[in-house]
C-alpha cells in the first residue's frame, strides 16, 4: 500500500509505503502508461506549483538531495513569502520544531532536459497520437541513466527549474489540447 510518492533529484521515484518503507523505481524504467493512473486531471490544469499563494511553501525541489538518497532524511526547501510566513517560520524556529540550512543553489543546466522531458512524456505523446511506450526501460538500464542524469543533470535549485518548467509546459499543453487554443488563452 502506496501513502505517497515523489519524483526526487536522483531521477528516481521515492515510494512510501504503509509500513514506512521507501522503494526506488529509476523514472526511466516505469511504463507510460502509469501516468493515467497515478497523476490526477485536476494536477494537469494547475499551474500553481509552487504554491504562489502560500505564506510559506516546503518541498524537495531546490534542496540538495542528502548523499545517501533518503526521501524522508533529506533537506528541503522553505520558502517565505510575506511577514506571516515569516512569523510562522520563526514560532516553529523558537520551538525547535525545524532547522534552517544554507540557502539553497542549483548546478547544472535544465533547459535541454526539460524539452527532453516533454518531447518524451507519455501525457503529451498521447496528446499528439504517438507511440506511449507500454514498459519502461530494463531496470539495470533505468539505474544506470538515473545514475548518470543525477551526476550530469540539473540539481538544486536549477532541478526545481527543471521541474517547474516541464510542469508548466505538460500542462500548458494539455489545457490546449483539452480546452481549444480560444479557451485556454
Amino acid at each position: 500500500n502506496v501513502k505517497g510518492y515523489e519524483f526526487m533529484q536522483d531521477f528516481r521515484v521515492h515510494v512510501k509505503m504503509s509500513d514506512n518503507t521507501y522503494i526506488k523505481k529509476p523514472y526511466f524504467s516505469l511504463a507510460g502508461t502509469i501516468a493515467d493512473t497515478a497523476i490526477a486531471d485536476s494536477c494537469l490544469a494547475c499551474f500553481d506549483y509552487t504554491n504562489a499563494l502560500a505564506d510559506v511553501v516546503v518541498g524537495y525541489m531546490g534542496a540538495p538531495l542528502d548523499s545517501n538518497g533518503e526521501m524522508n532524511t533529506s533537506f528541503q526547501t522553505l520558502t517565505i513569502r510575506n511577514s506571516k510566513g515569516e512569523k510562522m517560520v520563526q514560532t516553529a524556529l523558537e520551538a525547535n520544531r525545524i532547522k534552517i540550512g544554507d540557502v539553497a543553489k542549483g548546478s547544472g543546466v535544465h533547459e535541454k532536459i526539460t524539452m527532453a522531458t516533454v518531447n518524451a512524456d507519455s501525457i503529451v505523446l498521447k496528446m499528439i497520437g504517438g507511440d506511449v511506450k507500454e514498459q519502461g526501460m530494463p531496470k539495470v538500464v533505468g539505474e544506470v541513466m538515473a545514475s548518470l542524469f543525477r551526476f550530469i543533470g540539473p540539481k538544486g535549485v536549477n532541478f526545481a527549474r527543471y521541474s517547474i518548467d516541464y510542469h508548466l509546459l505538460r500542462n500548458y499543453l494539455h489545457v490546449l489540447y483539452e480546452w481549444g487554443e480560444e479557451r485556454a488563452e
